[in-house]
């Protein structure tokens, strides 16, 4: 018999949804406390669970061999010294059109300039702005797995001209060029729109920082819906007074929630939302989970498995 803890702050909604689902030889335990999670978890197999949650109780899983997260991004289960003797994955490939809509949706507010247009209509102020056709926009992504290749396809729909960068250069069909890191300044140079999508790792943290931020055009955005420690935030506080870019559209940061005391705030090219790009949805997470179980049970290769090295 597999013992399952779920570990999450929707303990209830995936509890009623993995127990729905009848999966064989699954005991099911749940709750949304980190305490009486390591009580629970002694004999569990199997966890499900928020990653934040989950690092907290992993030295007390004593027979642990699989975690699936609730989450994309798992850099708390990867950081040095936690332990690695148990197979991870992630729930990946279901944030895509997300994160696409939340991009998209900034990316067009910004290019029709509907923020000064409310303005106006509350000013009784009659003035068509001018705008370019997506045709013209410079699209550039930093991360391309599946949520970075999703925005491609998304972008050009809309006609885009969309160009990506990975850590192997791998090329990607999605987009009509693939730079690395070693070309960084070819890359950002052209770009109009900067998108980070990157995990949380070493090769990761202050990506975007005062050296990168100078090659960026005057009047490019950067977008990060990826993790908060890609951003050198102090650097990018400096950029958008000193007018180095155009703006920034930030949904992750490096402490969350963001400082009540933090220039990012009123910074007027500054647009701030609180993580909530891409946010979970329980019956998705369950449905990979439920998937990942039957492969489990048959002991085939689990899905969306996570390196740890890498940390994703």
């Amino acid at each position: 018999m597999n013992k399952l803890l779920i570990l999450s702050a929707d303990a209830e909604q995936y509890f009623t949804l993995i127990k729905s689902a009848d999966l064989p030889q699954l005991e099911i335990k749940s709750t949304g406390d980190v305490t009486l999670a390591k009580s629970l978890i002694a004999d569990c197999n199997i966890v499900l669970g928020d990653p934040s949650l989950v690092a907290d109780v992993l030295d007390s899983a004593d027979r642990l061999e699989w975690v699936q997260s609730s989450w994309a991004g798992v850099d708390q289960l990867c950081k040095p010294g936690q332990r690695r003797d148990y197979i991870l994955t992630t729930a990946r490939g279901i944030f895509g059109f997300l994160i696409s809509e939340y991009v998209t949706a900034y990316l067009f507010a910004l290019e029709r300039d509907l923020f000064r247009m409310r303005r106006n209509q509350l000013e009784q102020n009659w003035k068509p702005l001018a705008y370019r056709p997506a045709s013209d926009i410079r699209l550039g992504i930093v991360g391309l797995g599946s949520i970075g290749r999703q925005l491609a396809l998304t972008a050009r729909h809309f006609g885009m001209r969309v160009t990506g960068l990975n850590r192997s250069g791998k090329p990607c069909e999605e987009v009509d060029r693939v730079y690395t890191a070693d070309d960084i300044a070819g890359f950002l140079k052209n770009l109009d729109y900067v998108v980070l999508t990157l995990p949380a790792t070493r090769d990761t943290h202050h990506f975007i920082r005062s050296d990168t931020l100078k090659l960026m055009k005057s009047s490019a955005v950067l977008i990060n819906v990826g993790r908060g420690n890609s951003v050198n935030e102090t650097d990018l506080v400096r950029a958008l007074e000193e007018g180095l870019i155009g703006g920034a559209v930030l949904d992750v940061f490096e402490s969350e929630p963001l400082a009540t005391d933090s220039p990012l705030w009123t910074i007027p090219n500054a647009y701030i939302t609180p993580h909530m790009a891409a946010t979970t949805f329980p019956d998705e997470i369950a449905g990979i989970f439920t998937g990942n179980y039957k492969r489990f049970l048959h002991k085939q290769s689990l899905q969306h498995q996570v390196d740890f090295e890498l940390g994703y």
